[in-house]
């Protein structure tokens, strides 16, 4: 078992660790908010098991996302980390920082929802709908999961899309459709399930998300941060599940005013 992974930022500190979204590899994360955060933390971003680069299969589960995840991070020799979950990562960031509480210091948790959390369980039909609507229209789909459809929204996703591209080095592999179908089954079931106990997670968390989030709608970051003792939220206006990367000067300040507390 071979994790595809990268490092970014100071070798000192508590590092922070990205665990990326659905159908997501190395290169889908946005430069401005790893090079942003990296600018002061050792960040680490990786692909799990049977995503990109990574070998082996692609868990059906959240829960054995959040193994593997737990795998990578204690191959590395980390005892403790940050946690930066964005969508599915955050639910497996979720479960981490139940398992293994004494590994994460802090979280943040941004266009993600708990268990049983309201909508989940739509992401598959939503995420189909979209491959179509991408498929006529010559866009790339995040153009429609990630942003809204207003002009703000339409001119945030072609910008995130085009910073997408500026890696032209050292790219990691696409993933593969069997990968990305049991992706869609392990969210399937988080949406599924049964609400978790919140209460027991004693750290902080940093909440973030769009006011118009239509993969995870925007009430479950509102739930989320009622419910986690030590919860924050922040909401950007006129952004949808990619609200972090659409305002993402903003987002890069919060969270490091929010890991330097």
């Amino acid at each position: 078992m071979t994790f595809a992974y990268r490092e970014l930022g100071p070798r000192s500190g508590v590092p922070v660790v990205f665990l990326n979204h659905l159908y997501g590899v190395l290169d889908s994360w946005d430069p401005r908010v790893v090079d942003g955060i990296a600018a002061k933390h050792h960040v680490i971003t990786f692909d799990n098991r049977g995503v990109g680069a990574s070998t082996g299969s692609t868990p059906r589960t959240i829960q054995e996302m959040a193994r593997g995840a737990v795998t990578f991070i204690r191959a590395l020799g980390l005892e403790q980390v940050d946690i930066h979950g964005f969508s599915m990562g955050g639910m497996i960031a979720q479960v981490i920082v139940r398992t293994d509480p004494q590994l994460v210091r802090k979280l943040i948790l941004s266009g993600t929802g708990p268990a049983g959390g309201e909508g989940i369980k739509n992401v598959t039909m939503l995420s189909h709908l979209d491959t179509v609507r991408s498929l006529l229209t010559f866009q790339d789909v995040k153009q429609f999961l990630f942003f809204t459809r207003t002009a703000g929204g339409r001119r945030a996703g072609k910008e995130f899309v085009g910073r997408l591209k500026e890696r032209t080095v050292d790219r990691d592999k696409t993933m593969s459709l069997i990968a990305y179908s049991n992706q869609l089954k392990a969210i399937h079931r988080w949406g599924l399930e049964k609400p978790h106990d919140l209460s027991v997670i004693q750290q902080p968390v940093l909440v973030a998300n769009g006011d118009h989030d239509r993969m995870v709608p925007t009430k479950n970051s509102y739930d989320l941060a009622q419910r986690l003792p030590n919860g924050e939220l922040v909401v950007y206006p006129d952004a949808g599940h990619g609200g972090i990367f659409q305002f993402h000067d903003q987002f890069v300040e919060r969270a490091l005013a929010f890991l330097a507390r």
